[in-house]
């Protein structure tokens, strides 16, 4: 007997020991996700500057910003836009197509039922594996059954991958944000400007009036013989010059009507009477310097922010793939030979069992997999990266934009003070017949030249100022920071 027991000790060590192997080969040859990673890193805040760099209390902007300038049709045309423009249509069924992105990811992770039922007529052969009376005969094969799967998430493939579409649900939200944003600071703008082109116009024809006036005043001098037929036609030529620079603003307003319309998503025509007055415009409150949270109140900065989170996710749900994938099966129903058999209880049949599925080798289509995941992540670190860069140099156009505005039309108000009084003089002397036309007619194009000006520095500091909301983030509340960002931009290098 001894040497029999040594003869089967010998055989179980020998399928130990093979077995082992076998299970050491198969773990040696699994797929592998080693020396894939990313190095990209987010830009920190101190590298732009922004550290200490804080907005007074009042500097803040508010979400409806443009009910602060207190003008009720500014105010209808942004809630027109907002409500109706294609553009904003867009971006809500990228929204849309997002949520049920998360959705559907969601319900790949939960279980499954679904029910089948089939029944086929079919001949067995008599000389194959099934005897008389069943081989020879043709019979019909009946089946119903529920059957049911769900698959355990051990190494969090499904939450990732729902956390990934989470993160696209969150930078459409915030796409979505940039975007109203972006629309309202163009129909501001857009507003400022026609504001602008209907002062203009007002200077032009005030203009018009000063030469018919003072081509009265000519024709008397010419009557009495102080002037002569050349100040006469000179004064005579400045009318339709006059009037032709009035219908090149009447041109430009036209078109700038017509893209208000189309920003605010209405007709033309129901335009036609609006008339912004700039200098009843308020200016807002806005910072001396670059705030240090301009990072967090940005909708694309936070877009890119959420991108970065979904393609983090994206990247553990790709690794998660490297390992075994279990399954829970289930089946209940009937099945039976001949149709008529089906519903007896005889024909029940059910079954339930675990799965497991563990990638060996695939071609290298997991590595290349992870390497796509790895991609989209540097891909997305960079775009955010961009963005901040973007965001910081756009703040600070602004800003330096407003400041140097505020000295230029101090300047400009006081060249306008002299020019105007300059101008009083002049025509004083004129009608005294101390000067003559030239003289005159050099005055009078300063004052305008001065007057346009003035107009022109006060729409370019709303328009300045709209553009500075705008890159402020127009009033945006942000989500928290998503924590894996924090983990990208500390992580080191690998």
């Amino acid at each position: 007997m001894k040497p029999y027991q040594s003869n089967a000790n010998l055989r179980r060590s020998g399928a130990t020991w093979a077995l082992s192997a076998v299970a050491a080969l198969v773990l040696t040859a699994c797929a592998s996700s080693a020396g894939i990673s990313s190095s990209a890193h987010t830009i920190e805040p101190a590298q732009l500057g922004l550290i200490g760099a804080t907005a007074p209390a009042n500097g803040s902007v508010q979400a409806q910003w443009w009910e602060a300038w207190g003008d009720p049709a500014l105010t209808a045309l942004v809630g027109q836009a907002l409500a109706a423009h294609p553009s904003l249509q867009v971006v809500e069924a990228r929204l849309a197509k997002a949520s049920a992105a998360v959705a559907a990811e969601g319900g790949n992770a939960g279980p499954k039922l679904q029910f089948s039922a089939d029944a086929t007529r079919q001949r067995f052969s008599a000389t194959s594996i099934y005897p008389a009376p069943l081989g020879g005969s043709t019979q019909t094969l009946a089946n119903a059954q529920f059957a049911g799967s769900w698959e355990i998430d051990f190494f969090g493939r499904h939450r990732a991958a729902i956390d990934a579409a989470l993160g696209g649900q969150r930078a459409a939200q915030a796409d979505a944000a940039a975007a109203r944003n972006l629309l309202a600071s163009q129909v501001g703008q857009t507003y400022v400007q026609f504001g602008r082109l209907l002062a203009q116009r007002t200077v032009a024809e005030r203009a018009l009036a000063q030469r018919e006036q003072m081509l009265g005043l000519i024709r008397q001098r010419v009557d009495a013989g102080l002037d002569t037929q050349v100040e006469l036609r000179q004064g005579e030529g400045a009318l339709p010059e006059a009037r032709q620079s009035i219908e090149q603003i009447n041109e430009l307003i036209d078109n700038t009507r017509n893209a208000l319309a189309a920003l605010a998503a209405v007709p033309a025509e129901s335009l036609a009477a609006l008339k912004p007055a700039l200098s009843n415009e308020r200016l807002l409150v806005v910072p001396e310097s670059v705030p240090a949270n301009l990072l967090g109140t940005r909708p694309d900065i936070e877009a890119a922010r959420w991108r970065i989170e979904a393609a983090t996710q994206g990247i553990t749900a790709a690794k998660a793939q490297f390992y075994p994938n279990v399954n829970l099966t289930a089946f209940a129903g009937l099945s039976s030979i001949g149709l008529g058999n089906l519903v007896e209880a005889g024909s029940r049949q059910m079954g339930v069992g675990p799965a497991i599925h563990l990638p060996i080798f695939d071609s290298g289509s997991l590595r290349a997999n992870l390497s796509n995941k790895t991609a989209d992540l540097d891909s997305a670190v960079a775009a955010y990266n961009g963005a901040v860069l973007d965001a910081v140099r756009e703040t600070a156009d602004q800003l330096n934009t407003l400041q140097s505005l505020a000295r230029q039309r101090a300047e400009q108000a006081q060249a306008q003070r002299a020019v105007e009084e300059a101008y009083a003089f002049a025509q004083q002397r004129y009608g005294a017949g101390l000067s003559g036309y030239l003289t005159l007619l050099n005055a009078e194009n300063a004052v305008l030249a001065q007057r346009r000006q003035a107009v022109d520095l006060h729409a370019r500091a709303l328009s300045a100022q709209v553009g500075l909301v705008r890159a402020l983030g127009g009033g945006y509340q942000p989500d928290p920071v998503p924590g894996t960002l924090a983990r990208v931009a500390s992580a080191p290098s690998q």
